[in-house]
Formats: structure tokens, sequence, C-alpha cells
């Protein structure tokens, strides 16, 4: 089973601030949903929350079409079943993602949950889309310069904004 992350950044490496995205491309949302739906996902309890809202708001029921699995720091904290589970480490979390995924487990945020697989070594492949310029962030994707096989890459523009996807593996 292959473990990847699925990010969206600047040219510098930026992906968010205040736990936003801060660009709007349909065609990332659209490759985030088409990559990850009937998966398993681990991401952060901001994260989390803040496609959450986004989803309750929309009406889409894209959220229940994936096992997410929500690391977070609270011994208390719920996740309601019909989205996923908790998990308070990212090695637990893969270890619970594995038990509801034989293809493909997929990482998708944050910051903080990004540099600790990484740093730990657990990733196989990275789906990033790099969205042209700098952009005011405050947090960062890490660095990735072992993976150096381009697995493809595909340019693009949509109101405006030219952005890229780029699949890597080591």
């Amino acid at each position: 089973m292959k473990i990847s992350i699925v990010a969206s950044m600047d040219e510098n490496r930026g992906i968010g601030k205040e736990n936003r995205i801060p660009w709007h491309v349909t065609e990332d949302l659209v490759r985030l949903k088409n990559l990850t739906i009937g998966h398993a996902t681990i991401l952060g309890r901001t994260s989390f929350e803040s496609m959450l809202e986004y989803y309750e708001k929309s009406g889409r029921p894209t959220m229940m079409q994936r096992t997410h699995v929500v690391i977070t720091r609270d011994p208390n904290y719920i996740v309601d079943k019909k989205y996923g589970l908790a998990a308070h480490s990212v090695e637990e979390a893969v270890e619970l993602a594995k038990k509801n995924e034989a293809e493909e487990v997929f990482i998708i945020g944050g910051a903080s949950i990004f540099k600790e697989a990484m740093r730990k070594n657990l990733i196989d492949r990275l789906y990033l889309t790099i969205i042209e310029g700098k952009h005011d962030v405050d947090t960062y994707f890490p660095g990735y310069s072992e993976f150096k096989k381009v697995i493809s890459e595909e340019q693009h523009e949509s109101g405006g904004q030219k952005f890229k996807f780029l699949t890597l593996e080591k």
C-alpha cells in the first residue's frame, strides 16, 4: 500500500494563511476530490474542521465519501462516525487508515502533519499543485528534494491563474 501526500502550494512552498488556502483553483479541488474519493485520508483536526465547515455550507456529500483519520492531541476529541475516526499521532493514523484502505492512503494536511510524515519517511508519492507566484502565507510545505522521479507534470491555467499538477516519487 502506498502513502501519498496531496498538497497545493505556491512557488515558495506556501500553503496557507490563518488556516485557509489563499487561492481558489477549482481544478485543484477537483483533483483532490478525484484522487481521494473512496480512499482513506489523514489530516489534522484544524484542517478537518475547516473542510467540514466548507462542505456543510455547500451541502455536498463529499466528506462522507472518504474515511477521514483525524489527528488530534485532544484525547476526548470525537469524529462523527459518518466521517471517520480520531488518532493521536501520525503513526496511529497510518495504522488506522491501513485497516480501511488496501490501495493508497492520502495525507491531505495541514503543515505539521505533512512535516511529521515527511520527517518519519512515511511518504511514497507527492501529488502537488504548484500555483504560480508568491502569495501572502504564514504556513509552508516542508522541503521535498528527495522526491526526484517525475511521474507526471501538467501545465494549466484557470481564471488567469497559472498552475501545474506535479506527481513525484523518490
